[in-house]
């Protein structure tokens, strides 16, 4: 079991490394942007990054999730049936999608409330999504094949281009936001032309019908709860728009994205959990491995969650060359952001339950999950917005992850029981739930400095070293985990 987990711990790091630098330098955008554009300029950027955020799932309608599944086991069809059938899909469903967004470009604009004079920007949009979905297969197989320096490369050199290309049209050019999506769309095809060696390499251009339903049996459920998933993700940014202004969303969303450490985490985490528990599922002791896991993943959350929320507003407010993490005209919403990283820390619990539902293959119930997420997310906004700005839209994302980490856990204990260490990780949850509250009683009394902060974060980090943490796993850590 020690070398399992020692092998997904050498895949995060792989993963990790090159996530977090690919993460980190798009992440360089966000000063940038809120040091150069007003709040509401910003506002209507993320106005419609979020409605590509929904239209991205849409294109690939549960073919990444069907590819993996299948690929991995190889049960039907041959290799290059696996990776050709659901590329080929893409490709031709993402043509009739592209053409007909560009074809109702003002109509859409008019729905979304730009100006007439933006309306390029729906086009520019509905490209940015065509590229994007047919590189899915493709970045999808070389994760199959543990090909992570190929994966990180491409990744990494198209942030870079995307991130070269903004600062030249806005800074030398003095471009406005059209020159984002001309940078976003310019960086999509950056990847998709490095990957065209690995389609070639892959494809051949025949179609396996029954392959292709069978891919389309497994995958569409996942179109509704990728929508479902995507909402919870999005849906505040429209909603929020609607009940206050786009300055709003603006600052909002600033703050929203400083939530991207725990993000990061999540997401190298999921990059190497997804292969690694399709082939040890098979493993005599495979449940001990992923209860061992979810532990393991709690802990690590849970000191990133308390350091991130102590510290965030002291590491934003940093002064390099008159620019600031960012901009000042958005330090308003950092009272968010603790929340925003709670969230993103059940989002993570729900990508480890979700094992259970890809072995036994019960992806009818991720619709039904992901919707009641969707749900409480959007009745959460209408209700707790008006009362409470943005907090509320952040508490409506908390409320949605724990909604739907609940939901997962349910269906997978239902169908594959995994007996969790469910004192530890009571533990890990009490040490949190002190923190935060002694830390918003403080900040809302005025008496908040960095002094209680480190109090704080000792505290807590001691209450985990000896309550959570037993000797054994601690050498384990040391000299299996940590051991290159």
């Amino acid at each position: 079991m020690k070398e399992k987990l020692k092998e997904l711990t050498k895949d995060t790091a792989i993963y990790g490394i090159s996530t977090m630098l690919g993460r980190f330098l798009n992440f360089i955008l966000v000063p940038f942007y809120t040091n150069v554009f007003s709040p509401a300029d910003y506002g209507v950027v993320i106005l419609i990054y979020s409605y590509i955020a929904i239209f991205n799932i849409i294109f690939i309608y549960g073919m990444d999730a069907a590819f993996l599944k299948y690929a991995a086991f190889k049960d039907i069809g041959d290799e290059k049936d696996n990776f050709s059938t659901p590329f080929l899909s893409v490709l031709f469903s993402s043509v009739v999608f592209c053409g007909l967004l560009i074809l109702l470009n003002q109509p859409i604009a008019q729905f979304v409330e730009l100006s007439s004079d933006l309306n390029f920007l729906i086009i520019l949009s509905a490209l940015i999504l065509f590229f994007d979905a047919n590189a899915v297969i493709s970045f999808l197989k070389l994760r199959l094949e543990r090909k992570a320096k190929l994966f990180s490369f491409i990744k990494i050199i198209s942030i870079v281009f995307n991130i070269t290309l903004n600062v030249f049209l806005i800074v030398k050019l003095k471009w406005g936001i059209e020159a984002i999506f001309i940078s976003n769309l310019a960086a999509s095809i950056v990847s998709f032309l490095l990957l065209i060696p690995t389609l070639l390499k892959n494809i051949k251009f025949s179609f396996h019908k029954v392959l292709f339903y069978r891919l389309l049996k497994f995958g569409i459920p996942y179109l509704p709860a990728g929508l479902g998933m995507m909402l919870v993700q999005v849906i505040d940014v429209p909603i929020l728009e609607k009940l206050t202004d786009i300055k709003t969303v603006g600052i909002y969303k600033a703050n929203y994205k400083l939530g991207i450490f725990m993000m990061l985490f999540v997401n190298m985490f999921q990059y190497a959990w997804q292969p690694f528990f399709l082939t040890n599922a098979k493993e005599e002791n495979a449940k001990e491995i992923f209860s061992k896991v979810l532990t393991y993943f709690s802990i690590v959350g849970g000191l990133m969650l308390v350091i991130l929320s102590l510290f965030i507003s002291d590491i934003v407010k940093i002064n390099f060359a008159g620019i600031s993490i960012i901009g000042a005209k958005y330090w308003e919403g950092l009272y968010i952001v603790p929340v925003i990283l709670l969230a993103y820390l059940f989002n993570g619990m729900y990508v480890v339950f979700s094992a259970g539902i890809y072995i036994e293959e019960k992806s009818i119930y991720a619709p039904i999950v992901t919707g009641l997420g969707a749900l409480t997310n959007v009745a959460a906004n209408y209700i707790l917005i008006p009362q409470l700005n943005i907090m509320g839209a952040a508490l409506a994302t908390l409320l949605s992850y724990i909604v739907m980490a609940l939901g997962y856990f349910v269906v997978t204990q239902k169908f594959y029981r995994i007996n969790y260490d469910y004192y530890k990780l009571v533990k890990i949850a009490l040490g949190v739930f002190f923190v935060g509250v002694v830390y918003y009683l403080l900040m809302f009394g005025g008496f908040l400095n960095i002094y209680y902060k480190i109090i704080l974060a000792i505290i807590f980090i001691s209450f985990i070293l000896m309550n959570v943490f037993e000797k054994n796993e601690m050498n384990f850590i040391k000299t299996k985990l940590l051991r290159r």
